[in-house]
């Protein structure tokens, strides 16, 4: 059993930079590996600010090859899985998994702030 760990950060337009974090358990993370992830997550990093780190674990088994993410977002914890017989595109699923796992979280948040304006019933049927 082996375990490589890699930490790169990207810069968002915030000029905050956000850390990726990529480890694999019974695979080498090779350059590619790397750069396809750091790709993939840089959109995020634009489009959700707040998100510091993003913790990635790659596992390899027979014939399948799985990635988790997990991050940090507005106090909630954001974890999504991938796996599929190529690693690039399960990389490519997980990214898009966190991207619509990250947009409904920043619509439940935007939802509560919303206070809906109610009038009782009985104002309604009294000025009439």
């Amino acid at each position: 059993m082996e375990d490589n760990d890699t930490d790169k950060v990207k810069d968002n337009k915030r000029g905050k930079t956000m850390k990726i974090k990529i480890s694999g358990h019974h695979v080498e993370i090779t350059e590619g590996i790397k750069q396809s992830i750091e790709n993939k997550f840089a959109k995020i990093s634009k489009h959700y600010p707040s998100i510091m780190t993003l913790n990635s674990t790659i596992t390899v088994e027979p014939h399948l090859q799985k990635l988790e993410v997990t991050t940090l977002y507005e106090g909630e914890k954001v974890t999504v899985n991938a796996s599929d017989k190529q690693l690039y595109v399960a990389i490519a699923k997980v990214a898009k998994k966190l991207q619509s796992a990250l947009a409904h979280r920043k619509g439940v948040l935007s939802a509560k702030f919303n206070n809906k304006f109610e009038v009782p019933q009985t104002d309604l049927y009294q000025s009439a």
